[in-house]
């Protein structure tokens, strides 16, 4: 693979129904015997965007997270909902991008990973393409997940739930563009109207408790 460039490159984003578990296999297949993450976000195009995506929400899934975790994982969902909008791989940490990975160790790992997104695989598959297919669906889904990013970094510390939902939205964003799953961006929709309807909730409360409590001390 060629050196990368400063410049973000094209990603070749475009409209597949080949399955992410298929695209691991295959690339485990033809590595090198050592390449950079870039070149291997490059050499996955779309697919390893998201799956670093779907990586990031992990931690999020419970509850309540760890505060200031999702500030930083949200911006990096940020960027790759931009880079998806755009059809470029767009910009991350140059110190992450630029880790050298060995065939020796990275193989096993892709081909584990293809192992467990054979259950994904299973459970979502191309349906209602309208919501998936096509560059300017694309462009949208890429938007919705920079708005899932955008939620996920919002400063609700401690309050439960406030990092699932936005993260289940980005989960299920990324999972659709993968798999060209309607249902999937469906569900990420519901996720993100929940999260911005729960955000509201929560500032409504803490402006009507702060009208009350300062009722209380003027009183």
């Amino acid at each position: 693979m060629s050196t990368p460039s400063s410049t973000p490159s094209s990603a070749n984003f475009s409209d597949t129904q080949v399955q992410l578990s298929a695209t691991l296999r295959a690339l485990a297949a033809r590595l090198p015997e050592s390449l950079t993450v870039r070149e291997l976000m490059e050499a996955c195009g779309e697919q390893g965007l998201l799956l670093f995506c779907c990586i990031l929400t992990f931690p999020f899934l419970l509850p309540v997270s760890v505060p200031g975790v999702s500030t930083v994982f949200g911006a990096l969902i940020v960027l790759i909902g931009l880079g998806v909008m755009f059809n470029r791989v767009p910009w991350l940490p140059r110190r992450f991008m630029d880790r050298r990975l060995s065939r020796v160790s990275l193989a096993p790992a892709l081909e584990k990973g293809a192992d467990v997104f054979m259950k994904v695989d299973r459970l979502s598959k191309p349906r209602l393409l309208a919501l998936t297919h096509g560059a300017s669906t694309n462009r949208f889904n890429g938007f919705m997940l920079f708005v899932a990013g955008v939620l996920l970094m919002a400063p609700f510390g401690l309050v439960p739930f406030s990092n699932t939902l936005p993260a289940l939205a980005a989960l299920f964003f990324a999972i659709g563009i993968l798999q060209r799953d309607g249902y999937s961006i469906l569900a990420g929709h519901a996720m993100t109207l929940g999260t911005m309807g729960y955000f509201g909730a929560l500032i409504y409360g803490a402006i009507q408790g702060g009208r009350g409590l300062a009722s209380l001390i003027g009183g």
